[in-house]
């Protein structure tokens, strides 16, 4: 009898825990969305001078529009269009192709991070935006369609899918973000195993501070690029 109350207690405490837990979640999902798109308009309203000269910079600077638009999958497998300042010339593919078939280095390279690290693809002023992440301003209006979140993993290309393995199911569980462990821990300078690793542990530590933490870093990051990784 008293090993039957036991279990019952036992069993009664889970569930408060359990409980605890889910409304926990859920307000800090939902203080999260109304964060996320108090920051986007914020930001773009405050940053707006910002973002027409970059814009124009871009125009008059090369040829092809001003923005690229890249199909990435979304929580829950949902894809939609990231949007970002296009930092690349507009041939940029096959220049792309060619390099992968003539040089193996190259390839290697490409296949293992899908980035290049002195990529002749991109333009003059795209360097410096990609150097500042800059180029990823518009991502604000992803934000603003619920799309993405200011923190969160990021956002993942279909190629890269077979890269996460058991991971994937769990970093597209949540909405990826603009900025996130990854960016603020060495970006591109890290491997592709440390990247994904980054995105689980923000997914299964995700809090409001973790959240301004990382902001916080991403304008070190913005300010102070140097030796950051991005490229």
């Amino acid at each position: 009898m008293i090993k039957s109350n036991s279990y019952k207690i036992s069993d009664i405490n889970n569930y408060k825990i359990q409980k605890r837990r889910l409304i926990k979640r859920k307000l800090y999902d939902c203080f999260k969305s109304i964060f996320d798109i108090f920051f986007a308009l914020i930001f773009l309203i405050i940053g707006f001078p910002i973002f027409i000269i970059i814009a124009l910079l871009i125009k008059f600077s090369s040829r092809g529009p001003i923005f690229f638009l890249q199909e990435r999958i979304g929580k829950n497998k949902k894809k939609f269009y990231c949007i970002k300042f296009r930092t690349m010339h507009p041939e940029a593919q096959d220049i792309l192709e060619n390099l992968i078939n003539t040089n193996e280095k190259i390839r290697k390279e490409f296949e293992e991070t899908h980035k290049l690290k002195n990529d002749p693809r991109i333009t003059q002023i795209g360097k410096f935006l990609r150097k500042t992440s800059l180029d990823e301003i518009p991502q604000f209006l992803n934000v603003l369609k619920m799309e993405m979140s200011i923190v969160g993993p990021r956002p993942i290309v279909r190629e890269e899918i077979k890269k996460y393995k058991d991971s994937y199911n769990k970093v597209i569980s949540i909405k990826p973000g603009i900025t996130g462990l990854w960016q603020v821990s060495g970006r591109n300078n890290l491997s592709y195993k440390r990247r994904v690793l980054l995105d689980c542990i923000y997914v299964e530590h995700k809090n409001f501070l973790l959240d301004i933490r990382i902001i916080i870093r991403t304008f070190g990051v913005i300010f102070f690029p140097n030796d950051r990784g991005a490229f």
